[in-house]
């Protein structure tokens, strides 16, 4: 079975001309890769960094897939300019290689202190050669700026090639076992497996590119309040810049003289829609331009000589696609901080939901609209993923991490983010090797318990019983009720 490649282009008319014979049925070979792999990973970000090496250090073949020419995603191709946070406030809450990534990316930012475990900074130049160094000493071959396009699925539901393209044009690389980890479920969907997008009317949340200033005033930059209030607001008031949407301003110092910016939202774009990309894309340059022309006007101490060094080469996306899997992570999971016997990493983070472009324009409290939309968790919490939200439910020797886990809409604004992508990815990854060498290449045949057991052996974190404490039952009762309030 062929999943993705189109068989034919578009017509504009439904009615074929009388004047022309009918097209001849539209079929490509595809040459064979001559070596097959044990595993392939589909996407470079940073679960599937995660889960080559992690693959790759437990004995498999591996070859990853990039679309770009360097690994990271968000972290590198997007310009996110901060590490969402590795501790649960109490904590380290990484172990393994999101650990050994984590502790590795700080080194290109000497000006951060060591000891810190939340909102760290990212020096992205730095931990594009940091993924590389790591993957490619662990025995990951990489293939960079190749695109999955396609793959080839068989009648008894396991994929035997994926099609990629480059500058060789199509081939077909064949593997026992396929991680996806392209953040859009990309491999799953062509290959006919389940997924759910959005809610129930398929709203995503919006995007974001990030961007760089440089020539920023390093003595009064610290002076600049944390997320530029109430100045944002008088920003928009002003009328001078249409381009910016509302009142969404992260910012971290990523170098001398450098601040990296996660700013304003790109509304209704899906990241699997390339024409919506392309139009989020030329936005959010705009964007990017009316923030530093903006900033320069109302903190000219800090901003006066700033300039727009760079925005991402990648949209910044929080959701598309999410797989159906053998287990679904639910909002009452992550309420009752629950542990499971397949745990293979644990969450912390809190429910991130960004606002849709009405909610935001009605925010008052934009801290309060999207940072305690739902109860936080006490220090010293979190909920189990187990290995069962990583295994596609209608395919045999795949497996996914990162944000398209399988989980539903609520629980996905806080399992996307990259510390998460870092231990799922190192999961799969550990799996997948599992099922190559061990099983066939059959994924569900793999016991959650002994992924488990190898990671844990490999220095994840992986409490055993994972006892947390629950919230007070009234406290709980508004949390779900809110649930149902538009995201």
């Amino acid at each position: 079975m062929l999943s993705r490649m189109s068989s034919a282009s578009p017509s504009a008319s439904s009615t074929p001309s009388s004047s022309l014979p009918a097209p001849a049925p539209f079929s490509i070979a595809y040459p064979a890769a001559p070596q097959r792999w044990d595993v392939i990973v589909a996407g470079g970000g940073p679960a599937g960094v995660s889960a080559a090496i992690a693959a790759a250090r437990e004995g498999a073949r591996t070859l990853l897939l990039e679309r770009t020419c360097s690994l990271g995603g968000m972290g590198t191709s997007a310009l996110v300019p901060a590490w969402c946070p590795f501790s649960d406030k109490k904590q380290m809450l990484y172990g393994g290689i999101a650990a050994e990534i984590f502790a590795l990316s700080k080194e290109g930012t000497p000006h951060v202190n060591p000891a810190e475990l939340d909102w760290v900074p990212i020096d992205a130049e730095h931990l594009k050669r940091v993924y590389e160094s790591v993957a490619v000493k662990a025995g990951v071959q990489i293939l960079f700026d190749t695109f999955m396009v396609g793959v080839q699925r068989d009648s008894d539901s396991r994929v035997r090639h994926v099609i990629a393209a480059n500058k060789q044009g199509l081939t077909a690389l064949e593997a026992s076992v396929f991680i996806d980890t392209t953040g859009d479920a990309d491999l799953v969907a062509f290959a006919g497996g389940e997924f759910a997008r959005g809610d129930a009317a398929g709203s995503l949340m919006p995007g974001t590119l990030c961007f760089i200033l440089g020539g920023v005033n390093e003595e009064a930059y610290p002076r600049v309040p944390r997320f530029f209030t109430p100045t944002i607001e008088e920003i928009i008031a002003s009328g001078r810049y249409p381009e910016i949407p509302d009142r969404h301003l992260c910012h971290n110092k990523v170098g001398t003289g450098c601040v990296g910016f996660n700013a304003g939202h790109l509304y209704d774009v899906d990241n699997t829609d390339p024409f919506g990309v392309s139009r989020a894309m030329i936005q959010g340059r705009r964007m990017a331009l009316e923030y530093r022309n903006a900033l320069r006007e109302f903190f000219p101490e800090a901003f006066g000589q700033a300039h727009l060094v760079q925005t991402g080469a990648l949209l910044g996306a929080r959701e598309t696609r999410r797989i159906i899997g053998e287990y679904t992570i639910t909002l009452d999971d992550y309420l009752d901080r629950r542990s499971f016997p397949d745990d293979v990493c644990r969450n912390a983070y809190f429910i991130d939901i960004h606002l849709s472009r009405e909610e935001a324009s009605k925010a008052k409290d934009w801290d309060k609209a999207v940072c305690h939309r739902f109860k936080q968790y006490e220090p010293g919490e979190s909920h189990g993923i187990p290995y069962r939200a990583l295994v596609p439910r209608a395919l045999r020797n795949v497996l996914v991490a990162g944000r398209c886990i399988s989980t539903d809409k609520v629980v996905q604004g806080s399992v996307r983010v990259m510390p998460v992508c870092l231990a799922t990815g190192q999961a799969a990854g550990t799996a997948a090797a599992m099922a190559a060498l061990g099983f066939g290449g059959d994924v569900h045949a793999v016991e959650g318990t002994s992924v488990r057991a190898r990671l844990a052996e490999r220095g994840c974190w992986l409490p055993e019983g994972s006892a947390q404490t629950s919230p007070p039952a009234e406290a709980e009762q508004v949390v779900r009720e809110v649930a149902g309030a538009p995201a």
